[in-house]
């Protein structure tokens, strides 16, 4: 209300313009808006609304006197309503206009009052009054520019609830409270419309990390302190909690002992179990303890906030401890599992894990069998058992064996499928021809494939008749096509043994059979040893000519080279030891035989007489001369 409108001051042109100009100059709210008539005056004032008189239009235009007077007039009613209004005076007021700095409130005074208009703002942002509201409001020290009274709506409530809050805190009673929003520390709550402190370690028996969700919600706490001068309140939640907890723990250690059954609920949950709070009392439900099967996790099974049944498998009374278990409340599959999974019978199940040895089978819940990698196929080739089965297949195994207390079985699948080994004697017999691909070489020989999953060693002395083979690299190359003969199959081992060299004839075999000891044979050397050299003597056959048997016929020491060829004659013949040995000095002695066969043969035809050494040894000069 203006000061002209309150006090009957007609004004001017020039005033009325004036009077105008705060409401484009001055913030919300910019002008002191007219009284009310006395039908919208508010109910329960405390104080008589001033009900404004028609103005008197007066015959002069007044004087400088005449309003000093009248301005003299407004501050002395405004400051009798400053003096009426008591600092700890609690009135009703009634909401004028909602502006977003103020609440505009008639409090039945010469002025109205401004409440910040954060006091009705809540959690969400939103205004929680409206123009005609009545509220509770103090005032507050000074007043504002514009000659509004500050007033507190908040100050009003919590002095309003203020005896009912004493009562709570001295009787340690639990009042309800509104979770208002979240500060440094903690919350702020509404304590029958008083605003109070929530500290974060009060608000619930472990620490919260996301004080941010509780806002807006109805809790109930206990009043820890009270300062009614400072008007600070603190709350405790965890207090309320711990004794409901203490009182359900003595309910529950009544009853509680090993073998009981509770109704528990999960309260967190970790790698390796689960925490249920039994009532007042908290278990470990361990992740062994949960299934007969297997849990990668106990979320696998339950979740936080699920009523579940769990055994007292054993309780320390005296540390409070307690150890659960879930799985105890149904019989344990293996203790029949022999009779429900005889050796020999089929079974169907789900892979449900993939190793680099085998993989397991999910039988039924709680029950797995393993079947190893070699027992997936015939085949000894296979790298990864991944190549054959794959998480989640469902797949038909055969029962090899059976371990109750070990808690194992184990598993076939190339059990389905007939063994080829079984039948390898009758499709390739001993002494048959094959023909495979070279997969594999080492040291000691080759493999071939002679189809799918069966695999033939030729051993490095089966490659060649004539060569000394150190690596089958020097024969053979993987992937090579070749064909080998059957020498010998061993089904239990899983063993078939073939060879290259059995393709063609053995050339040792033919030198006994061509040559015998005192024929002379051409030779070449092909390395040296301390005690001799060896000599090729045909494709692949080698002889031995020792350092005694190197000399010519005159005794002298010949000496032998790799590469060189000479003539040999055969001394000695070993056919089961494949053994030949040779001699430089017996074919220069056969020689001199025949030197001396040749002198005498013309020498007797001619004289008729015997001849001399010297004079053989004369023609033989001669003979080497000439030639």
């Amino acid at each position: 209300m203006s000061f002209e409108e309150t006090h009957n001051v007609p004004t001017t042109p020039t005033q009325e313009a004036s009077a105008e100009q705060p409401e484009t100059q001055h913030a919300e709210p910019p002008v002191q808006p007219a009284r009310p008539e006395p039908s919208e005056a508010t109910t329960g004032s405390t104080a008589q609304p001033v009900v404004a008189s028609a103005p008197v239009r007066a015959e002069k235009e007044p004087g400088a006197e005449d309003f000093a007077a009248a301005l003299e007039t407004f501050e002395q009613e405004q400051a009798q309503t400053e003096a009426a209004l008591n600092e700890e005076q609690v009135i009703t007021g009634t909401v004028l206009k909602v502006t977003p700095q103020y609440v505009l409130v008639d409090i039945g005074y010469k002025s109205e009052g401004v409440v910040p208009v954060a006091e009705f703002t809540d959690h969400e942002g939103n205004v929680t009054v409206q123009r005609g509201d009545e509220i509770a409001v103090m005032r507050e020290p000074g007043s504002t520019e514009e000659g509004y009274i500050n007033l507190s709506h908040q100050k009003a409530q919590r002095l309003r609830s203020w005896d009912e809050i004493d009562k709570a805190f001295n009787d340690k009673t639990a009042v309800k409270a509104r979770v208002i929003d979240r500060i440094k520390g903690g919350l702020t709550v509404d304590i029958l419309g008083a605003r109070a402190f929530l500290p974060g370690s009060q608000v619930d028996l472990r620490p919260v990390r996301n004080l941010e969700a509780l806002k807006g919600q109805d809790i109930e706490v206990r009043i820890i302190k009270l300062n009614k001068k400072r008007g600070n309140i603190v709350a405790s939640r965890k207090q309320l909690l711990e004794e409901e907890q203490a009182e359900k723990r003595s309910k529950t250690l009544e009853h509680l002992e090993e073998g009981a059954i509770l109704t528990g609920a999960v309260k967190n949950l970790t790698d390796y179990g689960a925490f249920v709070d039994l009532g007042g009392i908290d278990g470990l439900l361990h992740i062994t303890d949960m299934s007969w099967g297997r849990l990668t996790h106990p979320r696998d099974l339950v979740q936080v906030g699920d009523q579940i049944q769990v055994k007292v498998l054993k309780f320390d009374r005296d540390k409070q401890r307690v150890s659960l278990g879930f799985k105890q409340l149904t019989p344990d599959p293996w203790l029949d599992a022999s009779d429900r999974y005889p050796i020999g019978a089929h079974v169907h199940g789900r892979v449900i894990s993939v190793t680099d040895y085998g993989a397991f089978i999910e039988l039924e819940q709680g029950i797995e069998g393993l079947v190893h990698v070699s027992e997936m196929t015939w085949s000894k080739r296979m790298k990864h058992p991944s190549k054959i089965v794959n998480v989640g297949d469902q797949v038909e195994a055969v029962v090899l064996n059976v371990n109750p207390g070990e808690r194992r079985i184990s598993l076939g699948l190339k059990q389905l499928e007939a063994n080829p080994w079984e039948t390898l004697h009758e499709k390739f017999p001993v002494g048959s021809t094959v023909e495979g691909k070279v997969r594999n070489l080492t040291e000691f020989g080759a493999f071939i494939e002679i189809e799918d999953g069966i695999d033939g060693l030729v051993h490095v002395s089966n490659l060649s008749w004539t060569k000394r083979v150190k690596h089958p690299s020097e024969v053979l190359k993987k992937g090579d096509k070749v064909k080998a003969i059957v020498l010998a199959i061993e089904p239990e081992q899983r063993r078939l043994s073939l060879g290259v060299k059995q393709l063609q004839p053995d050339s040792w075999d033919t030198l006994f059979e061509q040559h015998r000891v005192g024929d002379v044979i051409h030779g070449k050397v092909l390395r040296l040893a301390s005690f001799g050299a060896f000599v090729e003597i045909a494709d692949g056959v080698e002889g031995l000519c020792h350092n005694s048997e190197a000399v010519d016929a005159h005794g002298a020491p010949v000496k032998l080279e790799p590469g060189q060829e000479h003539d040999f004659k055969i001394i000695k013949m070993n056919q089961a030891e494949k053994k030949v040995g040779l001699s430089i000095r017996a074919v220069g002695e056969e020689a001199t035989r025949a030197d001396v066969e040749t002198y005498k043969a013309p020498a007797a035809t001619s004289s008729g007489s015997g001849s001399t050494i010297g004079e053989f040894m004369s023609w033989k000069r001669a003979s080497t001369e000439n030639n």
